[in-house]
């Protein structure tokens, strides 16, 4: 009867379980935000961006409309639609993944500030229209080339 009344006390959830459930599902979150901001930011970035939502062709896509400056010496590669992989606070990892993208997969990826938010956003191929801009991203999701390291693509406007 106690070993019965042991296996049943054990089987129950209790706080310290929640709490570790809590725990992990908070470290998750944390593995994919961009270094240098803090949770609350971080979440407010996401609320804002995810209310970009639009629908191309039958696909959902979130596309962001920026004020952006291109931060390498080629002054005609960035066009209206640009394919977000990563984003990041410091240039010296911006650069290092934007050579990675160049170097290992053969994309023609850059590099775009935000002063307003101080991020440099890693650009793996950009598009003069919309849809085909979806289409890659699409594929890109489908065929999982390359490493991304935001939670979900997205399309940044350059205006």
């Amino acid at each position: 009867m106690l070993v019965m009344a042991i296996a049943l006390a054990s089987c129950h959830s209790n706080e310290a379980n929640y709490r570790a459930a809590y725990e992990k599902a908070r470290e998750r979150v944390v593995e994919r935000m961009p270094e240098g901001l803090d949770e609350e930011t971080y979440a407010l970035i996401r609320a804002e961006q995810d209310r970009n939502i639009e629908v191309v062709n039958g696909d959902s896509v979130m596309i962001v409309r920026k004020f952006c400056n291109l931060t390498d010496e080629k002054s005609n590669i960035a066009k209206r639609y640009n394919v977000v992989v990563a984003q990041f606070k410091q240039i010296f990892n911006a650069k290092s993944m934007r050579d990675r993208l160049h170097k290992e997969h053969g994309y023609p990826s850059y590099l775009l500030f935000d002063s307003r938010e101080a991020v440099y956003y890693v650009i793996v191929k950009a598009f003069d229209e919309k849809d085909v801009a979806v289409a890659f991203l699409k594929d890109l999701e489908k065929n999982n080339q390359i490493t991304v390291l935001i939670p979900k693509l997205w399309i940044l406007e350059k205006l």
